[in-house]
Protein backbone atom coordinates (compact mmCIF):
# COMPACT_ATOMS: atom_id res chain seq x y z
CA UNK A 1 0.00 0.00 0.00
CA UNK A 2 1.39 3.42 -0.99
CA UNK A 3 1.52 6.39 1.35
CA UNK A 4 -1.18 8.18 -0.66
CA UNK A 5 -3.38 5.07 -0.31
CA UNK A 6 -2.98 5.29 3.45
CA UNK A 7 -3.99 8.96 3.42
CA UNK A 8 -7.00 8.16 1.21
CA UNK A 9 -7.98 5.34 3.55
CA UNK A 10 -7.82 7.70 6.53
CA UNK A 11 -10.15 10.15 4.80
CA UNK A 12 -12.51 7.34 3.84
CA UNK A 13 -12.48 6.02 7.42
CA UNK A 14 -13.36 9.44 8.83
CA UNK A 15 -16.11 9.79 6.25
CA UNK A 16 -17.60 6.39 7.06
CA UNK A 17 -17.60 7.02 10.80
CA UNK A 18 -19.05 10.52 10.49
CA UNK A 19 -21.97 9.73 8.20
CA UNK A 20 -21.21 12.84 6.12
CA UNK A 21 -20.05 13.01 2.51
CA UNK A 22 -16.47 14.25 2.41
CA UNK A 23 -14.59 15.74 -0.50
CA UNK A 24 -10.83 16.03 -0.16
CA UNK A 25 -8.13 17.50 -2.31
CA UNK A 26 -4.38 17.38 -1.62
CA UNK A 27 -1.43 18.62 -3.63
CA UNK A 28 2.17 18.89 -2.45
CA UNK A 29 3.38 21.80 -4.57
CA UNK A 30 7.06 20.89 -4.69
CA UNK A 31 6.78 17.15 -5.47
CA UNK A 32 3.52 17.26 -7.39
CA UNK A 33 2.07 14.42 -5.29
CA UNK A 34 -1.69 14.72 -5.60
CA UNK A 35 -4.66 12.95 -4.05
CA UNK A 36 -8.35 13.61 -4.62
CA UNK A 37 -11.15 11.78 -2.78
CA UNK A 38 -14.60 11.99 -4.38
CA UNK A 39 -12.94 13.97 -7.14
CA UNK A 40 -15.97 14.06 -9.45
CA UNK A 41 -18.63 14.66 -6.77
CA UNK A 42 -20.03 18.22 -6.72
CA UNK A 43 -20.00 19.92 -3.32
CA UNK A 44 -21.75 23.19 -2.39
CA UNK A 45 -18.98 25.78 -2.12
CA UNK A 46 -20.73 28.23 0.22
CA UNK A 47 -18.33 31.14 0.80
CA UNK A 48 -15.30 29.31 -0.58
CA UNK A 49 -16.66 30.40 -3.97
CA UNK A 50 -15.42 33.90 -3.14
CA UNK A 51 -11.89 32.79 -4.09
CA UNK A 52 -12.98 32.35 -7.71
CA UNK A 53 -14.88 35.65 -7.69
CA UNK A 54 -11.91 37.55 -6.24
CA UNK A 55 -9.54 35.93 -8.75
CA UNK A 56 -11.71 36.95 -11.70
CA UNK A 57 -11.92 40.54 -10.39
CA UNK A 58 -8.15 40.65 -9.91
CA UNK A 59 -7.74 39.41 -13.48
CA UNK A 60 -9.70 42.49 -14.59
CA UNK A 61 -7.24 44.57 -12.58
CA UNK A 62 -4.34 42.82 -14.33
CA UNK A 63 -6.01 43.77 -17.62
CA UNK A 64 -6.16 47.42 -16.47
CA UNK A 65 -9.97 47.49 -16.63
CA UNK A 66 -10.05 48.48 -12.94
CA UNK A 67 -7.57 49.30 -10.19
CA UNK A 68 -7.24 48.09 -6.61
CA UNK A 69 -7.51 51.62 -5.20
CA UNK A 70 -10.59 52.52 -7.27
CA UNK A 71 -13.46 53.65 -5.02
CA UNK A 72 -16.85 51.97 -5.32
CA UNK A 73 -20.10 53.34 -3.87
CA UNK A 74 -22.13 51.00 -1.67
CA UNK A 75 -25.83 51.83 -1.89
CA UNK A 76 -28.48 50.81 0.62
CA UNK A 77 -29.93 48.40 -1.94
CA UNK A 78 -26.50 46.70 -2.12
CA UNK A 79 -26.64 45.53 1.50
CA UNK A 80 -26.80 41.74 1.66
CA UNK A 81 -28.22 39.49 4.40
CA UNK A 82 -25.97 37.21 6.37
CA UNK A 83 -22.53 37.97 7.76
CA UNK A 84 -20.49 41.13 7.46
CA UNK A 85 -19.78 44.47 9.05
CA UNK A 86 -21.13 46.63 6.21
CA UNK A 87 -24.74 45.54 6.65
CA UNK A 88 -24.38 45.42 10.43
CA UNK A 89 -22.90 48.89 10.94
CA UNK A 90 -23.57 51.09 7.89
CA UNK A 91 -27.19 52.22 8.16
CA UNK A 92 -27.16 55.35 6.03
CA UNK A 93 -26.13 56.30 2.47
CA UNK A 94 -22.67 57.70 1.87
CA UNK A 95 -20.20 54.81 1.79
CA UNK A 96 -17.35 54.33 -0.67
CA UNK A 97 -14.81 51.51 -0.40
CA UNK A 98 -11.80 50.69 -2.52
CA UNK A 99 -11.85 47.46 -4.51
CA UNK A 100 -8.91 46.32 -2.37
CA UNK A 101 -10.99 46.81 0.78
CA UNK A 102 -14.00 45.05 -0.75
CA UNK A 103 -11.92 41.98 -1.63
CA UNK A 104 -10.37 42.00 1.83
CA UNK A 105 -13.75 42.17 3.60
CA UNK A 106 -15.21 39.43 1.39
CA UNK A 107 -12.27 37.11 2.01
CA UNK A 108 -11.22 37.77 5.62
CA UNK A 109 -14.58 38.08 7.38
CA UNK A 110 -16.78 36.76 4.53
CA UNK A 111 -18.73 40.02 4.31
CA UNK A 112 -21.63 39.23 1.99
CA UNK A 113 -22.25 42.80 0.86
CA UNK A 114 -18.60 43.05 -0.18
CA UNK A 115 -18.79 39.65 -1.85
CA UNK A 116 -21.82 40.56 -3.94
CA UNK A 117 -20.18 43.82 -4.93
CA UNK A 118 -16.99 42.12 -6.11
CA UNK A 119 -19.12 39.61 -8.07
CA UNK A 120 -20.75 42.57 -9.83
CA UNK A 121 -17.36 44.19 -10.48
CA UNK A 122 -15.97 40.88 -11.77
CA UNK A 123 -18.63 40.97 -14.49
CA UNK A 124 -21.21 38.67 -12.90
CA UNK A 125 -21.46 34.87 -12.80
CA UNK A 126 -21.05 34.36 -16.55
CA UNK A 127 -17.76 36.26 -16.60
CA UNK A 128 -16.45 34.30 -13.62
CA UNK A 129 -17.47 31.00 -15.21
CA UNK A 130 -15.76 31.90 -18.49
CA UNK A 131 -12.61 32.68 -16.50
CA UNK A 132 -12.83 29.36 -14.65
CA UNK A 133 -13.20 27.41 -17.89
CA UNK A 134 -10.16 29.18 -19.34
CA UNK A 135 -7.98 28.17 -16.36
CA UNK A 136 -9.14 24.55 -16.35
CA UNK A 137 -11.68 24.54 -13.50
CA UNK A 138 -14.33 22.85 -15.59
CA UNK A 139 -16.39 21.51 -12.68
CA UNK A 140 -16.60 24.74 -10.69
CA UNK A 141 -19.54 27.05 -11.28
CA UNK A 142 -20.70 30.40 -9.93
CA UNK A 143 -24.42 31.04 -10.32
CA UNK A 144 -25.80 33.31 -7.60
CA UNK A 145 -25.03 36.24 -5.37
CA UNK A 146 -24.81 35.46 -1.67
CA UNK A 147 -28.10 37.35 -1.32
CA UNK A 148 -29.90 34.79 -3.45
CA UNK A 149 -27.95 31.84 -2.06
CA UNK A 150 -29.11 32.73 1.46
CA UNK A 151 -32.73 33.36 0.54
CA UNK A 152 -32.75 30.09 -1.44
CA UNK A 153 -31.43 27.99 1.45
CA UNK A 154 -34.00 29.56 3.81
CA UNK A 155 -36.77 29.10 1.27
CA UNK A 156 -37.92 32.72 1.01
CA UNK A 157 -36.74 33.69 -2.48
CA UNK A 158 -40.21 33.29 -4.00
CA UNK A 159 -41.67 35.63 -1.38
CA UNK A 160 -39.47 38.55 -2.38
CA UNK A 161 -41.17 41.38 -4.31
CA UNK A 162 -39.92 42.06 -7.82
CA UNK A 163 -37.18 39.44 -7.33
CA UNK A 164 -35.07 41.87 -5.28
CA UNK A 165 -32.73 40.47 -2.65
CA UNK A 166 -31.26 43.41 -0.72
CA UNK A 167 -31.25 43.50 3.07
CA UNK A 168 -33.46 46.61 2.94
CA UNK A 169 -36.12 44.78 0.93
CA UNK A 170 -35.99 41.91 3.43
CA UNK A 171 -36.51 44.40 6.28
CA UNK A 172 -39.46 46.01 4.54
CA UNK A 173 -41.13 42.63 4.01
CA UNK A 174 -40.36 41.08 7.41
CA UNK A 175 -38.11 38.43 5.90
CA UNK A 176 -34.98 39.00 7.98
CA UNK A 177 -35.41 36.05 10.35
CA UNK A 178 -32.74 34.01 8.57
CA UNK A 179 -30.68 32.95 11.55
CA UNK A 180 -29.97 29.51 12.92
CA UNK A 181 -30.79 26.43 10.89
CA UNK A 182 -32.83 26.80 7.70
CA UNK A 183 -36.00 24.72 7.21
CA UNK A 184 -35.15 21.14 6.29
CA UNK A 185 -37.23 21.17 3.11
CA UNK A 186 -35.45 24.18 1.63
CA UNK A 187 -32.05 22.91 2.86
CA UNK A 188 -32.67 19.58 1.11
CA UNK A 189 -33.63 21.40 -2.07
CA UNK A 190 -30.38 23.35 -1.79
CA UNK A 191 -28.38 20.14 -1.31
CA UNK A 192 -29.76 18.79 -4.58
CA UNK A 193 -29.11 22.03 -6.48
CA UNK A 194 -25.96 21.90 -8.68
CA UNK A 195 -25.52 25.66 -8.66
CA UNK A 196 -22.49 27.24 -6.92
CA UNK A 197 -20.75 23.89 -6.55
CA UNK A 198 -17.32 22.46 -7.27
CA UNK A 199 -15.56 19.14 -7.34
CA UNK A 200 -12.52 18.81 -5.07
CA UNK A 201 -10.47 18.37 -8.24
CA UNK A 202 -11.42 21.77 -9.63
CA UNK A 203 -10.83 23.55 -6.32
CA UNK A 204 -7.31 22.09 -6.14
CA UNK A 205 -6.65 23.25 -9.71
CA UNK A 206 -7.73 26.80 -8.84
CA UNK A 207 -5.59 26.91 -5.69
CA UNK A 208 -2.62 25.35 -7.50
CA UNK A 209 -2.72 27.99 -10.23
CA UNK A 210 -3.07 30.75 -7.65
CA UNK A 211 -0.17 29.52 -5.48
CA UNK A 212 2.08 28.87 -8.48
CA UNK A 213 1.53 32.36 -9.88
CA UNK A 214 0.04 31.15 -13.16
CA UNK A 215 -3.46 32.48 -12.45
CA UNK A 216 -2.74 36.18 -11.96
CA UNK A 217 0.12 38.67 -12.13
CA UNK A 218 2.82 38.73 -9.48
CA UNK A 219 1.23 41.79 -7.86
CA UNK A 220 -2.37 40.57 -7.71
CA UNK A 221 -1.29 37.05 -6.70
CA UNK A 222 0.58 38.51 -3.73
CA UNK A 223 -2.39 40.70 -2.83
CA UNK A 224 -4.86 37.81 -2.78
CA UNK A 225 -2.57 35.41 -0.91
CA UNK A 226 -1.87 38.05 1.73
CA UNK A 227 -5.60 38.65 2.19
CA UNK A 228 -6.33 34.92 2.45
CA UNK A 229 -3.64 34.52 5.10
CA UNK A 230 -5.63 37.00 7.22
CA UNK A 231 -8.84 34.94 7.08
CA UNK A 232 -10.47 35.44 10.48
CA UNK A 233 -12.77 32.40 10.47
CA UNK A 234 -12.16 28.69 10.78
CA UNK A 235 -9.86 28.45 13.80
CA UNK A 236 -11.18 24.94 14.42
CA UNK A 237 -11.02 23.81 10.77
CA UNK A 238 -7.79 23.56 8.73
CA UNK A 239 -5.90 25.29 11.54
CA UNK A 240 -7.56 23.34 14.34
CA UNK A 241 -4.98 20.59 14.98
CA UNK A 242 -1.91 21.94 13.19
CA UNK A 243 1.31 22.67 15.08
CA UNK A 244 1.49 26.21 16.47
CA UNK A 245 2.75 28.80 14.03
CA UNK A 246 1.83 27.03 10.78
CA UNK A 247 0.71 29.68 8.30
CA UNK A 248 -2.63 28.87 6.67
CA UNK A 249 -3.78 30.74 3.55
CA UNK A 250 -7.43 29.82 3.19
CA UNK A 251 -11.14 30.54 2.86
CA UNK A 252 -13.98 28.93 4.79
CA UNK A 253 -17.59 28.33 3.84
CA UNK A 254 -20.64 27.45 5.92
CA UNK A 255 -24.30 26.78 5.21
CA UNK A 256 -26.16 25.34 8.23
CA UNK A 257 -27.79 21.95 7.59
CA UNK A 258 -25.93 21.76 4.25
CA UNK A 259 -22.12 21.99 4.40
CA UNK A 260 -18.95 23.13 6.12
CA UNK A 261 -15.80 23.74 4.06
CA UNK A 262 -12.26 25.03 4.37
CA UNK A 263 -9.81 25.22 1.48
CA UNK A 264 -6.34 26.67 1.11
CA UNK A 265 -2.60 26.21 1.46
CA UNK A 266 -0.53 25.15 4.48
CA UNK A 267 3.03 26.43 4.83
CA UNK A 268 5.47 23.58 5.45
CA UNK A 269 8.60 23.69 7.64
CA UNK A 270 10.88 23.40 4.59
CA UNK A 271 9.36 26.51 3.05
CA UNK A 272 7.08 24.66 0.66
CA UNK A 273 3.31 24.49 0.53
CA UNK A 274 0.63 21.84 0.48
CA UNK A 275 -2.84 22.55 -0.87
CA UNK A 276 -5.63 21.07 1.22
CA UNK A 277 -9.34 21.35 0.40
CA UNK A 278 -11.93 19.70 2.64
CA UNK A 279 -15.67 19.72 1.98
CA UNK A 280 -18.11 18.21 4.49
CA UNK A 281 -21.59 17.82 3.05
CA UNK A 282 -24.76 16.48 4.65
CA UNK A 283 -26.40 13.51 2.97
CA UNK A 284 -29.74 15.10 3.84
CA UNK A 285 -30.58 18.09 6.02
CA UNK A 286 -32.15 15.72 8.55
CA UNK A 287 -28.86 13.94 9.19
CA UNK A 288 -26.53 16.97 9.14
CA UNK A 289 -23.84 16.09 11.67
CA UNK A 290 -23.51 19.63 13.05
CA UNK A 291 -20.95 22.41 12.89
CA UNK A 292 -18.69 21.20 15.71
CA UNK A 293 -18.46 17.65 14.37
CA UNK A 294 -17.83 18.95 10.84
CA UNK A 295 -15.05 21.22 12.07
CA UNK A 296 -13.44 18.29 13.88
CA UNK A 297 -13.46 16.27 10.65
CA UNK A 298 -11.79 19.11 8.73
CA UNK A 299 -9.16 19.54 11.44
CA UNK A 300 -8.38 15.80 11.57
CA UNK A 301 -8.03 15.51 7.81
CA UNK A 302 -5.90 18.67 7.62
CA UNK A 303 -3.52 17.33 10.27
CA UNK A 304 -3.24 13.99 8.44
CA UNK A 305 -2.52 15.84 5.21
CA UNK A 306 0.06 18.09 6.88
CA UNK A 307 1.88 15.16 8.49
CA UNK A 308 1.88 13.29 5.18
CA UNK A 309 3.34 16.34 3.40
CA UNK A 310 6.06 16.76 6.03
CA UNK A 311 7.10 13.13 6.44
CA UNK A 312 6.22 11.34 3.19
CA UNK A 313 6.60 13.88 0.37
Amino acid sequence: MSDTDRLADEVERISAVSGAVIGFGFLHMESGIRLIVNEEVPFPMASTYKIAIAARLLKRIDEKSLSLDELVEILQDDLSPGGGIIKAHISFPGLFLSIHNLISLAMTISDNTASDKILELAGGPDAVNDFLMQVGCRDMRIDRSTKKMITDVYGVTDRLPNQRWSHQVLLENDLTRMTGDPPEDSANKFLNDPRDSTTPKSMVILLEKLQSGSLLSVETTAALLKIMEQCASGNQRLRGLLPPGVAVIHKTGTIPKVCLNDVGMLHLPDGGYVIVAVFVRARTAEDFIGIEASETIIAQIARSAYDFAVYAC
